[in-house]
């Protein structure tokens, strides 16, 4: 029992911990401008980590964007440390002049994206797949333009309304 009061108040804690906001003052003057940054080829590097900090899983990511005027498609090829592999393919529109929505199979309804200077935070639930079948998500994903050709990505991970864990993510443009 104490154990259980324990780890409730620890997730309690950490879910109430601050996250970015789209109005925070940017760092930088470059624009990080989605569709231009994602066409053509892209390579990340990532983790997924607990709420209490632990690695659970590491990811190479090779993506190839295509972007028409209105809409951007990712097609996204992971490759895990435990030797599994994943393709997820991103639909992306333009909705504003720095609005997104987008689908992707397993994402539960619409993504929606915004950016402001040369920041990005786009929010989605999905299914995403893990060891054992699925589980249900929702990402608060926060992308930053570091120079133009890198681009850090921090993503909270919650369950519930719950903080489960995050991804750290650095994109390099080929």
């Amino acid at each position: 029992m104490k154990k259980t009061l324990a780890l409730l108040a620890v997730s309690t804690l950490v879910a109430c911990s601050g996250t970015p906001d789209v109005e925070d003052r940017t760092l930088s003057d470059q624009p990080f401008n989605l569709e231009e940054f994602f066409e053509g080829k892209t390579v990340a590097h990532g983790q997924f980590q607990d709420v209490f900090g632990n690695v659970q899983r590491r990811f190479d990511v090779q993506i190839t964007g295509t972007w028409d005027g209105r809409f951007l498609k990712l097609v996204e090829n992971f490759s895990y440390d435990d030797g599994g592999t994943e393709q997820r393919i991103w639909t992306l529109e333009k909705t504003g002049e720095d609005t997104w929505k987008g689908t992707a199979p397993g994402v539960l309804g619409t993504a929606k994206g915004r950016e402001n200077g040369d920041t990005f935070n786009w929010a989605y639930r999905i299914d995403l797949p893990v060891r054992k079948g699925t589980m249900r998500v929702d990402f608060d994903d926060w992308m930053w333009l570091l120079t133009e050709d890198r681009v850090l990505n921090r993503a909270y991970v919650s369950r519930f309304g719950v903080r489960v864990g995050e991804a750290i993510i650095v994109f390099e443009k080929k």
